[in-house]
């Protein structure tokens, strides 16, 4: 692996690293630490990161010393919420309206699929 390789690499799990922090952001400290990282390099990963907008450095006031909080800018959507909501493949959807003849108030597709899937987050919720 080359040189240029090894740094996308490197570039690459220091961002999946920002984004598993959600909105939240991580100190830039606590991810030198967690890469094993100097901050020197990890400073350039974090400027090359900045300048693809893919992230931006904030700066924090962390106990009495400045530092850098880094923040996601693009966050991958999750779409997991509404797998397979009836309301995407519906033939009726086009006169789906509140109130209307075709409504999401009295729609069975629909409260079967909430009712499933609260089910599923409920028994969830029991594992942990």
């Amino acid at each position: 692996m080359s040189h240029e390789d090894e740094e996308e690499d490197l570039i690459s799990r220091v961002y999946r690293l920002i984004l598993s922090s959600g909105g939240e952001g991580l100190l830039q400290s606590e991810l030198w630490k967690k890469l094993n990282l100097t901050s020197r390099d990890g400073s350039r990963i974090a400027t090359k990161l900045e300048k693809r907008r893919l992230i931006v450095r904030e700066k924090i006031l962390q106990r009495g010393r400045w530092t850098y909080k880094l923040m996601p800018l693009v966050v991958p959507i999750d779409t997991s919420s509404v797998e397979g909501l009836p309301c995407l493949t519906c033939p009726y959807e086009y006169k789906c309206e509140p109130g209307g003849q075709v409504s999401p108030e009295s729609c069975q597709l629909l409260e079967r699929w909430l009712l499933d899937n609260y089910r599923k987050y409920a028994a969830g919720k029991g594992d942990q």
